[in-house]
């Protein structure tokens, strides 16, 4: 499956472990919905991904991608040290040009 540059980045990133490199790749302004939190701001994404992953040890494995003008969905294989391990799970993505601007994380 070929993904978009900026998907196939995010994903690299995660599972290299470079949270700046993650949150790069989110506006100034962007949001995050994960297990009944949100995060603003590139800082707060760079820490809450720094910190799932030292936690979660979480590695992804893209399964689906689908975009319809600014939104996007990405299905995703998480794997880690968490129970239930590995996981599907959503990544419902909203865009401003190739940044993602919103992520809510279901499954």
């Amino acid at each position: 499956m070929k993904l978009p540059e900026n998907i196939e980045g995010l994903i690299r990133a995660q599972n290299e472990r470079d949270s700046t490199a993650f949150a790069n790749y989110f506006t100034e302004q962007a949001t995050v919905s994960d297990e009944g939190s949100s995060y603003s701001g590139r800082e707060e994404i760079k820490q809450w991904i720094q910190q799932a992953t030292e936690k979660y040890n979480m590695q992804l494995k893209s399964l689906d991608f689908k975009q319809t003008g600014s939104k996007g969905e990405l299905t995703v294989e998480v794997t880690g040290t968490f129970p239930g391990s590995p996981a599907v799970m959503q990544y419902n993505l909203e865009f401003d040009g190739t940044s993602i601007s919103s992520l809510k994380i279901t499954g």
